[in-house]
């Protein structure tokens, strides 16, 4: 269980694009024993949301984690002007708490304007 807590810790909470517009997952990890993690995921290179639950999983999976997909949706990161919007849907993950995910980006970049709507697809 020590073990399991300490390859969570070791997850990033996010993990996104530096810049532009692209799909996002809020996945769910757990390890044995250990409380689970919510964690963000966004990329230009996924076509579609289960590309980044697949890749992801599959990194988790090396250390023993599992992962589930909570939801998915759209980010649009402009990094010049430190602005982050979440919004979105995945058609096939549904909609992910874009809530949970704003409060996970403002942590991660304090200085940024984080908002988001349930909007848009």
């Amino acid at each position: 269980a020590v073990m399991a807590g300490e390859a969570l810790s070791r997850v990033p909470d996010v993990q996104i694009d530096g810049d532009g517009v692209f799909k996002y997952v809020l996945l769910r990890v757990r390890g044995a024993g250990a409380p689970a993690k919510d964690i963000v995921r966004g990329h230009g290179w996924a076509e579609y949301h289960a590309d980044l639950f697949e890749r992801t999983a599959e990194e988790l999976a090396r250390h023993g984690l599992s992962c589930e997909c909570l939801g998915g949706g759209r980010l649009s990161h402009r990094s010049e002007e430190r602005k982050i919007h979440v919004y979105g849907y995945s058609v096939g993950f549904g909609r992910a708490d874009h809530a949970v995910t704003t409060e996970k980006l403002k942590a991660e970049y304090p200085d940024y304007e984080i908002t988001w709507a349930d909007e848009g697809y």
